[in-house]
């Protein structure tokens, strides 16, 4: 990767729905070249997809929480079924195991308190394996959705 790539990355991390023209034109390449290196990064997996960036408090999810999962044990099976079942979960918008205690940090939005109560006794404190959990209500987001560092 050079830095012609990265500039094509850094571009559509500002923004997604450039045309190839205007890709092109902002890293200063003809449209071939351009279109060959931006195919040769999504089949390199430096670009995993395009998607539309919603805005959850506009859509009426605006109740955020991280809650943070200690598991019973950490056999493979027990690992393997949590993640899983964790990843089944549409509220779930990150799941992160993680070294020491806890297990595993998870992002969690949905419409309210009386909504996100359910899932949390409903479907998290279900989850297979887990000992503890334990959550903190995000007052909050100060940065989000920031393009990586290129």
């Amino acid at each position: 990767m050079d830095k012609i790539d990265r500039k094509i990355l850094a571009e559509l991390q500002g923004d997604g729905r450039l045309s190839l023209t205007d890709l092109a034109e902002r890293v200063g390449l003809s449209l071939s070249p351009c279109h060959r290196r931006l195919r040769a990064l999504e089949q390199s997996a430096a670009i995993s997809g395009y998607r539309a960036q919603l805005d959850a408090t506009a859509l009426g999810l605006g109740f955020d929480a991280l809650v943070f999962v200690t598991m019973r044990d950490a056999a493979r099976g027990t690992v393997d079924a949590f993640e899983q079942a964790v990843a089944a979960i549409p509220n779930v918008l990150r799941a992160q195991r993680l070294f020491g205690d806890p297990d595993y940090l998870l992002q969690v939005i949905a419409r309210d308190l009386p909504a996100f109560q359910q899932l949390y006794d409903d479907r998290i404190s279900t989850l297979p394996g887990v000992q503890r959990l334990s959550s903190t209500l995000v007052m909050k987001s100060v940065v989000e959705n920031r393009p990586l560092p290129l």
